[in-house]
């Protein structure tokens, strides 16, 4: 964790911010994401363990990902399995949720109860993180020391969250459009095998693509895919 002026902590948030945003080039989403919680424990006055909730509203299920220590995977089970916490309150409800000290927390007793059951954990701070149609998301901070997050914590872990938010939405956009690319490869392969199998033009090769597709309830990149890994198979003799 560093110290420093208000000012200071800024500039350095700014910098790394930066910095996250070039590694985008040569870096994968995971790599992303785990280069945010660690930034968040380094940065954020107080914090020694952080993870990132996902909460997908359609399946209503939740994944614990880029933590920084197992015990922040136990603790999104736990808020997940009662139905209640933090971390959740922050990405459902769109906001910044800061609990000082659980032995003396009111709110979501049965959490707070097991987490000092069964962890060393006395105080959270968590901070929305990314939401769309489908996805809701906390950054989650933990710290085994009560009261740890000051006013002044908080308003850098929201500054920091913030940049964290848009350095993901880069990332899925990144990883959307590489996706996309690759699909319209792929297809563009299987279009060229069957157009010299059967000595059709490119209209003609994937209209028979589409039919198929519709006959079998498979998505064109599926079939396009399973047709050049077979193209790909040595024959077999």
């Amino acid at each position: 964790m560093i110290e420093g002026s208000n000012e200071g902590i800024h500039l350095i948030i700014a910098n790394l911010v930066r910095d996250m945003h070039d590694s985008l080039r040569n870096s994968d989403l995971d790599a992303i994401l785990a280069s945010i919680t660690a930034g968040a424990v380094d940065y954020v006055d107080g914090a020694q363990y952080a993870g990132i909730i996902l909460v997908d509203k359609r399946k209503m299920t939740t994944e614990s990902v880029a933590v920084t220590d197992p015990i922040v995977e136990l603790l999104d089970a736990i808020q997940t399995r009662v139905g209640e916490g933090p971390c959740l309150e922050a990405a459902w409800e769109h906001q910044t949720v800061r609990l000082n000290d659980f032995a003396e927390e009111p709110r979501w007793p049965a959490f707070v109860a097991e987490t000092l059951a069964r962890t060393s954990v006395l105080s959270s701070l968590s901070f929305e993180l990314h939401s769309n149609d489908n996805t809701l998301g906390a950054l989650n901070l933990f710290s085994e020391h009560a009261n740890a997050f000051s006013a002044e914590a908080e308003e850098v872990g929201r500054v920091y969250a913030t940049h964290a938010a848009l350095v993901m939405q880069r990332a899925r956009e990144k990883e959307h459009f590489n996706s996309a690319l690759a699909s319209r490869d792929v297809i563009g392969q299987a279009k060229g095998i069957i157009m010299e199998r059967f000595d059709i033009d490119s209209i003609a090769a994937f209209e028979l693509m589409r039919r198929l597709s519709q006959d079998t309830n498979t998505p064109v990149v599926e079939l396009s895919r399973q047709l050049v890994r077979r193209e790909d198979q040595p024959d077999k003799k």
